[in-house]
């Protein structure tokens, strides 16, 4: 092939159509006519000369080429943004954007108090927070998608070369009550009157719950043994679920700080017992790095860590710009 067979758009919209799972939900996602979607494909398949989706189901269902093409769309389009980012740049932090990835607790309650600090001090650059899982944070930095990252769960086992990782602060998981809970008016409680509790939990495959049956185990206690009152799928609606007197849970001390304050939680006590995890930032020095990436991880990363050996990122930025393409 002479010349290249797809154009942006047609990437955008194939990567448009494996996201929403339908021609119609991808044209009203990009603001464009079925028709005008349908056409493109159509006029992408014959330039390929191969079927990009098979259209016997309901869902918008990519061919073995439709992924193939797929995956390194996703990689064009990435590059693509971040060379608009690094022209961008040349304004001096009087524009451009700054793209952070966290997972849920962090995201919610950490990350924006740092994005509000960075906005005053540079009110013309655009910020974007993306909450996902461990995972799918550790592979959008990995990709290019995202400039940095805090994490509270492992790095993929196939991206710990590629990507820096570093401790950055440690999250205590305190056990909260219900503020009239028999146990709210004990000063310390036993390890066994865990088993005692009623528990409301993220599910099981999240990385909050992973860390603490791996803590709970570390002190012999059986997370198999504590009884589950039910799984929900947010820190908010756990919060609310324990106020309300349907259990007890473990949850982010930055995520308290309100309730505990007003008293409408209790924050309980466990003998010879602390639950901790490790917050770390992940970046991809190998990839461009953003003033406004810059900026954030010298002025604002700093003012928010517990870990007295954390330095700013600048210099791994700076390594990580002389490797950049000229562009």
């Amino acid at each position: 092939m002479s010349d290249i067979p797809f154009t942006l758009d047609q990437l955008r919209i194939l990567k448009a159509i494996a996201s929403e799972g339908s021609f119609k939900r991808a044209a009203d996602s990009l603001y464009v006519s079925q028709p005008a979607v349908s056409l493109q494909v159509q006029n992408l398949e014959k330039q390929l000369n191969v079927p990009l989706f098979d259209r016997g189901g309901r869902r918008a269902k990519l061919t073995e080429a439709g992924y193939l093409l797929l995956s390194y769309g996703e990689k064009i389009i990435a590059l693509c943004q971040e060379t608009c980012r690094a022209i961008e740049d040349l304004q001096n932090l009087q524009g451009g954007t700054l793209i952070v990835g966290a997972s849920q607790t962090t995201g919610t309650y950490l990350i924006p108090r740092m994005i509000g600090l960075f906005r005053q001090k540079y009110p013309d650059v655009s910020v974007q927070l993306q909450v996902h899982s461990t995972r799918r944070t550790s592979w959008a930095v990995a990709n290019g998608q995202v400039d940095l990252a805090i994490i509270g769960g492992e790095v993929p086992t196939e991206l710990q070369d590629t990507l820096k990782i570093m401790p950055y602060a440690e999250d205590e998981l305190a056990l909260i009550l219900p503020s009239f809970h028999p146990l709210a008016q004990v000063e310390m409680i036993q390890k066994d009157d865990l088993y005692k509790l009623n528990f409301i939990t993220l599910d099981s495959q999240s990385t909050i719950r992973k860390v603490i049956d791996k803590v709970l185990t570390r002190y012999e206690i059986d997370p198999k043994r504590l009884r589950i009152e039910m799984e929900l799928n947010s820190i908010e609606a756990i919060k609310n679920a324990v106020q309300s007197g349907l259990g007890a849970a473990f949850v982010s001390t930055t995520a308290i700080e309100k309730e505990l304050e007003m008293g409408v939680l209790h924050r309980a006590k466990i003998e010879s017992m602390i639950v901790k995890r490790t917050l770390s930032v992940i970046i991809n020095p190998n990839r461009y790095c953003s003033k406004a990436a810059e900026a954030f991880s010298a002025e604002i990363l700093p003012e928010f860590s517990t870990q007295h050996e954390f330095s700013p990122l600048e210099s791994l930025y700076l390594e990580a710009k002389t490797e950049a393409p000229t562009l």
